[in-house]
């Protein structure tokens, strides 16, 4: 009993005097001088009400006249609505952050930097014109706005599970003789991080250069916060993106939710797999854990270069060196057929590229479009789009988890079902687990694999990354993967969202007010 004690006594003080517990202790230090502060004003609050719903009135027409997604407005609205005060000087605040500004202008700039990397080669933009205009559109809105061209001479790679992923980045990485790029959101002490790392220490005494980002939000609970230090003792260049800070600012809620490697400008690996061992079943939290991942050899593996050198160059005060890793890929392609284009998407450019992506394929699909995704948080314009194009007559499925990872979206996400259902949407639910691949595929000629969930978080408000495919063989083994966890999966029926439970109903429907935020 008395070991019991003093373990836990322990494990409360680790948490106490962790980083995560100094920056939860500066946010009430901040939360409590806000209050002193209101206390100590009392008796001019008269001047101070008069002047805040003033403020309120102003913030509510700035909101209405904002650029954006209608959803975000009604949730600051309601905020501002519900508590004057309060919800107005925070919408204040997040509108003139600094951080946020800093972010944005040093992005831009490192864009600029990579843009002679980035050529869109003309004959390709002419072939894919020629096979099908309406992808050639999207492929010209990547590249005119948001810097990522289409390419060909690339070949594709899907895994089907975190497991198989592993095994083969494993094997690349061994491979490695110039470079190592490895940007994740996720990065835990395990078998898995365990194998990556002693390859990683490895090729670093072998002089090749290995550079490690993840983001900051590991620091709270899954890596000490001086682990980029404890790294570089192996010869690995390492850095947080973004890490969290004990102050407010919108930058804090930007996420770097991509998961990247690049290997000598030869190989590159996306998908929705971290480097964490419930990626790959060997911990079971929430059941069998579905994923899903790919790889790409050849040309294209450029973009990911740059994509990954923007964003770690971004805390820099100098721009980067972009020209000794833009040489692309050296070695032969097999099976470089079809079309790829790797995109990253930023929530500091106003351009919404992965909800782009997914409408673009919605909206030109002849006879399916079938969807894998973790959570279903959706907007209107998300959920006019599945709704309107099942109407039409084309088979929109969408796998969903049995068992959350986050209740509370869990909840939310059943609060779509009855309109989807209804319009036609197809909605399943994975019996053995966690879906955690982010897949839309389409015809049989047409998809996507890369880090965005369809939830307002990957859409709007992290930093995401993925690849559009379009004629490439390997999207029918996509399919394929779709239709093989089918078999696991129980069809819900109108009749099943209708008789949930009424606390269910409740929350899922509260829940929904703050949608935006989630």
């Amino acid at each position: 009993m008395e070991k019991k004690k003093h373990r836990a006594k322990k494990s409360l003080l680790r948490i106490v005097f962790s980083r995560a517990g100094i920056i939860f202790l500066l946010f009430l230090i901040q939360l409590g001088s806000m209050i002193v502060t209101t206390v100590m004003l009392r008796d001019y609050m008269s001047y101070i009400y008069s002047a805040l719903t003033i403020l309120g009135v102003l913030v509510l027409i700035a909101i209405i006249n904002a650029e954006g997604n209608p959803a975000f407005k009604m949730t600051w609205m309601l905020l501002v609505l519900a508590f004057p005060a309060a919800g107005s000087v925070f919408y204040v605040y997040m509108q003139i952050s600094p951080d946020t500004r800093v972010m944005r202008k040093r992005l831009s700039s490192e864009r600029v930097e990579t843009e002679t990397y980035l050529r869109q080669d003309g004959r390709v933009l002419d072939a894919i014109w020629a096979s099908r205009s309406a992808n050639a559109g999207l492929a010209h809105f990547l590249y005119k706005q948001v810097g990522f061209p289409t390419y060909r001479n690339t070949s594709v790679r899907y895994f089907s599970s975190g497991e198989e992923k592993i095994k083969v980045l494993l094997e690349e990485l061994a491979k490695a003789k110039k470079f190592i790029f490895l940007e994740y959101f996720i990065i835990a002490f395990g078998d898995v991080w365990d194998s990556v790392l002693e390859i990683l220490k490895e090729k670093a005494r072998s002089g090749v250069e290995v550079r490690v980002l993840y983001d900051g939000t590991c620091s709270v609970n899954l890596l000490p916060y001086r682990y980029p230090k404890e790294l570089e003792k192996y010869g690995i260049i390492c850095k947080q993106s973004n890490p969290l800070k004990p102050f407010l600012s919108t930058v804090q809620n930007n996420r770097d939710h991509r998961k990247i490697v690049v290997i000598d400008g030869n190989v590159a690996f996306t998908g929705g797999v971290n480097l964490a061992d419930e990626y790959v079943n060997i911990t079971h939290p929430f059941g069998y854990w579905k994923d899903a991942a790919i790889m790409i050899c050849g040309d294209a593996v450029v973009s990911f270069t740059m994509m990954f050198l923007q964003m770690w160059y971004v805390g820099d005060k100098k721009s980067g060196a972009y020209r000794r890793y833009s040489h692309g890929s050296d070695l032969p392609v097999k099976n470089g057929f079809g079309y790829v284009t790797p995109y990253g998407d930023s929530p500091l450019d106003n351009e919404n590229v992965g909800e782009e992506v997914y409408f673009h394929i919605l909206n030109h699909a002849k006879k399916y479009v079938h969807i894998m995704t973790p959570y279903l948080v959706l907007d209107n314009e998300m959920i006019t789009t599945l709704t309107r194009v099942a109407k039409s007559g084309i088979d929109v499925s969408i796998i969903l988890p049995s068992v959350p990872d986050k209740w509370y979206v869990f909840y939310l996400g059943k609060t779509y079902y009855s309109e989807l259902i209804s319009s036609g949407v197809r909605i399943y639910e994975y019996k053995p687990g966690f879906v955690h691949a982010k897949v839309f595929v389409s015809d049989d000629d047409t998809a996507t694999v890369g880090s965005v969930n369809l939830d307002f978080r990957s859409l709007y408000l992290h930093f995401e990354c993925g690849v559009f495919i379009y004629n490439n063989p390997e999207i029918k083994r996509i399919e394929a993967d779709f239709q093989n966890t089918l078999k696991s999966c129980e069809k819900i029926s109108i009749m099943e969202v209708h008789t949930r439970s009424l606390f269910s109903k409740i929350v899922g429907r509260v829940l929904r007010l703050f949608a935006p935020l989630m």
